[in-house]
This record gives structure tokens, C-alpha cells and sequence, in this order.
């Protein structure tokens, strides 16, 4: 193919990308098109179905957002998402990890603040519920006989930490249940000015969420960081206990792989 050639194509498929995303008229993409008439028809299906399918993807990832928003107001923010982050992989279950900056930056959105947060412990929930399969903890001996400054604990894939001036996980809770008070939870938390930590890890084949006290919030975001066993209890301060923590945490199978540091 000829550079010209190339030149042309490469300017026709931008101009397909930009129909699809409604930047530029279709009757105008038309005429660069083999069949014109063809892609006309193909794109107008296209356009039509692209918003109920954005609906549905971010509904699938973000349950507790669209519950708060409701049918209407999250149709649109899903369909406006959709134009300005459009899907990079054919996989939608991968699209809307930009999805909790884009409700934070929307003016819109502004007087509900928590709004941004609740995504971002929705889309933790959705990738913890995609992450691997939890692996033997391997290494578990060397707590025992190691110094605590040459190890560093590994926790299982689609381990989150969400550190919010909101009460995120008394609203996300509030959601998945049905009795008649389940809000009150939260009313009180928004009255006390309270926020939260929340925790997302995989517990057997399912997505878990719990509330974190800020010593083992601070703990956790140091292992995460990949800091040693030692550093991290002393970034999680007085407060915290140590072997609570670990008894809960090998009930729930939530620790990978205990490493040593070589000298």
C-alpha cells in the first residue's frame, strides 16, 4: 500500500472513530466509506444501542451509584461518560475504572461529594470480584523466627483500601439491604460529620466490604506501599493490634505470600 493509501485509511478510520463518539456528521464519514450507505445504517445502530449499553455496563459495575442517582440521572451520566471515556477494550467489564474522577470533576455532582467516593468502593467491589483467585499464603513460618524489619506481608489480588471524610461503607451497606431503617446508619453518620475506611478484599468466591478504625486503615495502605512488617506497625501506631489483625486476616484467607528481605 502506498503512503498516500496509508494516509487515507489511517485519516478514514479516525474519522469512523469520531462518528461513533457523535464528534462529526455521519453524512459526511459516509462519502469516505466503501459502502456509505451501508456504514450509514451500521452507525446509526450503533448509536442507538451504544447509550443502553453503557447503561448497563456501569449499572453492572457501579450498583450503589445508580441506586443513588436513580434510572434517569444515571442513564445520562453513563451515556455522557460514554462519549467522553469511550471503552478502550472489547471487554466491558473492564470500562469505568475512570468513572469515579469523572463524577468528581462534575459540576453537577458537586453538592453531593460522597458521590466520587462511593464510586471508587463500587469499581473496588467490581475488580475484587474479577481479581484471581486467592493463593495458598505462602511463607507464613517466618512471622514466627524474622525480624520484623526484613518482611513484608502480601496481601491477595483485589485488595482495596478507600479512605473517605464520608461514611462510604454505612451507604454502600445501607444498599444491599431492605429493612426499613437501613438508612438510619447513615443519616447518623452524616450528622456526626463522620467518615470512613473501607476495606475491600475477596473472601472465598465474593467481594467483602468492612470498615476499618484509622490504625488498621494506616497499617494496610503501608503494606500495600510494600513497606516492611515493621515500618508499617509503626505507621499504624499504638492503636493497633497486631495479632487480631493477623487472626482475621488468615480466617479470610486475605494474606498472599509473608517475603524476607535479603541482607
Amino acid at each position: 500500500m502506498s503512503d498516500t493509501a496509508l494516509q487515507k485509511e489511517a485519516l478514514r478510520q479516525q474519522m469512523l472513530l469520531r462518528a461513533l463518539w457523535r464528534d462529526a456528521r455521519p453524512g459526511v464519514v459516509a462519502g469516505w466509506m466503501r459502502d456509505g450507505a451501508r456504514f450509514e445504517r451500521g452507525l446509526a445502530a450503533y448509536q442507538a444501542n451504544a447509550g443502553a449499553l453503557a447503561e448497563r455496563a456501569l449499572g453492572a459495575a457501579f450498583p450503589t451509584i445508580a441506586a443513588l442517582l436513580g434510572d434517569e440521572s444515571f442513564a445520562r451520566l453513563a451515556r455522557t461518560f460514554w462519549r467522553t471515556e469511550p471503552p478502550a477494550r472489547g471487554d466491558m467489564a473492564l470500562w469505568g475504572a475512570a468513572l469515579p474522577a469523572f463524577i468528581a470533576a462534575d459540576a453537577q455532582l458537586a453538592p453531593e461529594p460522597y458521590l466520587a467516593d462511593v464510586a471508587r468502593l463500587d469499581w473496588a467491589v467490581h475488580a475484587a470480584a474479577q481479581a484471581a483467585d486467592a493463593v495458598a499464603p505462602a511463607g507464613l513460618p517466618r512471622l514466627a523466627d524474622t525480624d520484623p524489619a526484613r518482611l513484608r506481608l502480601q496481601l491477595q489480588a483485589g485488595t482495596a483500601l478507600i479512605v473517605s471524610p464520608h461514611p462510604v461503607v454505612a451507604i454502600w451497606q445501607a444498599h444491599r439491604r431492605d429493612d426499613a431503617d437501613r438508612f438510619a446508619p447513615v443519616r447518623a453518620a452524616f450528622a456526626a460529620g463522620l467518615g470512613e475506611c473501607a476495606l475491600v478484599r475477596r473472601e472465598g468466591w465474593r467481594a467483602a466490604v468492612h470498615a476499618l478504625a484509622a490504625p488498621a486503615a494506616r497499617f494496610t495502605a503501608a503494606l500495600q506501599r510494600g513497606a516492611v512488617l515493621a515500618a508499617a506497625l509503626a505507621e499504624a501506631g499504638a492503636g493497633f493490634d497486631f495479632e487480631p489483625w493477623l487472626v482475621d486476616a488468615l480466617q479470610a484467607g486475605a494474606i498472599a505470600a509473608v517475603t524476607e528481605d535479603t541482607p
